[in-house]
């Protein structure tokens, strides 16, 4: 099953983008799930012999197979089949905080822990106010 944004299937995401804010949705059941998923992480090796700085690249992240953190939506995924569920992009994230913020807003707007209609069980969010951050949530309002 292959994720969409806007309505589009995707298999690559944009080199600006850090990851993205994401809604899977179990077609038997319409029961949801709202989460946040890294498309892309620095990885860090020790230095070369002889060298004292460690060595950075970028890699990418499981994103493509990715189901989300939740046991119980998993577990669905495995006895229903991944063709009974949709896995769509709400949001492009330049960076980690706005992810955050967007899927906590996300979670919150749409009261996922006060209904049954969501696997979400936490909400767990910590994020600190800074420029980039003001500047990157300002396209939303």
């Amino acid at each position: 099953m292959q994720w969409t944004y806007k309505g589009r299937e995707i298999d690559s995401i944009p080199e600006e983008f850090i990851g993205f804010v994401y809604l899977i949705t179990n077609k038997t059941t319409n029961k949801k799930y709202i989460g946040k998923k890294l498309a892309k992480f620095i990885k860090t090796k020790p230095p070369l012999k002889g060298k004292k700085r460690k060595r950075r690249t970028l890699v990418e992240s499981d994103w493509k197979d990715y189901w989300g953190s939740s046991e119980n939506l998993q577990h669905d995924v495995v006895d229903l089949g991944p063709d009974n569920f949709t896995r769509e992009i709400l949001y492009l994230c330049t960076s980690k905080a706005e992810m955050s913020y967007l899927e906590a807003k996300e979670q919150f707007d749409r009261r996922v822990l006060e209904s049954d209609e969501y696997y979400n069980g936490i909400i767990n969010v910590r994020i600190g106010a800074s420029k980039k951050l003001t500047e990157a949530l300002s396209k939303y309002k």
